[in-house]
């Protein structure tokens, strides 16, 4: 089915291209319309301008050219999506707003504009705020426990290739964060524990293998070391 529809896309793309609208944009407009909004809790979209032309940062591409449709409507390729500049009517607050297929006239309020001093938790982590990056995975955690961006085998995958570079106290700080946010999972207290290790750090292993051990007591690194230490 996907390959049977793939010629239409494709076809509506190019048509859709050849329409894009070149648009004299006051500096009210762009002053108003420039800027990050948030795409999901974790990612953003960035609009700016360039020689009175509207471009696009998202996911990694520096310079998206969309489909001008009008000084507020344009078409992403890149999504599949017609968005819009709007207005919240209650909040006065700007969005990007997804507009429906079937008729023009209706959107949705969708991608929040935020301060450009904005930073999704991801951001923060990758600055080392750990302390910033935490608040914002908890936050996310509680709106949905089950987020995508919230998995611990990725933060434990990340603290690991820390250690790998040798950046030991950064990743000290990563698997502490694993461990406020899955205080639960014997792995993360693990993790943590073979980091302190690796610094030198026998006492603060041992609480966090103990830990480990109490939350699964067939762990068989954590029993291996508590038992070890406990001897000495």
């Amino acid at each position: 089915m996907k390959s049977k529809l793939l010629p239409f896309v494709l076809l509506f793309t190019v048509i859709t291209i050849s329409c894009s609208k070149n648009l004299n944009y006051s500096p009210e407009h762009i002053e108003k319309t420039s800027g990050r909004y948030l795409f999901n809790p974790d990612e953003l979209i960035e609009v700016y301008y360039e020689n009175n032309k509207l471009y696009v940062k998202w996911r990694g591409a520096e310079k998206i050219e969309p489909v001008v449709l009008d000084e507020n409507t344009f078409f992403m390729v890149d999504m599949y999506q017609k968005l819009r500049f709007v207005q919240h009517p209650e909040t006065k607050e700007q969005y990007l707003g997804i507009v429906s297929e079937g008729d023009d006239s209706k959107f949705t309020y969708d991608y929040l504009k935020v301060p450009d001093s904005f930073k999704t938790p991801s951001m923060h982590l990758k600055a080392n705020n750990f302390d910033a990056a935490l608040a914002g995975f908890l936050e996310i955690k509680e709106q949905d426990s089950t987020s995508v961006f919230i998995e611990e085998r990725e933060f434990n995958s990340y603290g690991y290739e820390l250690l790998r570079k040798k950046e030991n106290e950064h990743a000290i700080a990563v698997f502490k964060m694993n461990v406020a946010l899955y205080p639960e999972s014997d792995n993360v207290y693990d993790s943590l524990a073979d980091a302190y290790l690796r610094t030198g750090d026998s006492l603060n292993a041992y609480e966090n293998y103990k830990k480990a051990l109490e939350l699964n007591s067939g762990n068989p690194r954590a029993k291996q070391f508590v038992k070890a230490f406990e001897k000495e």
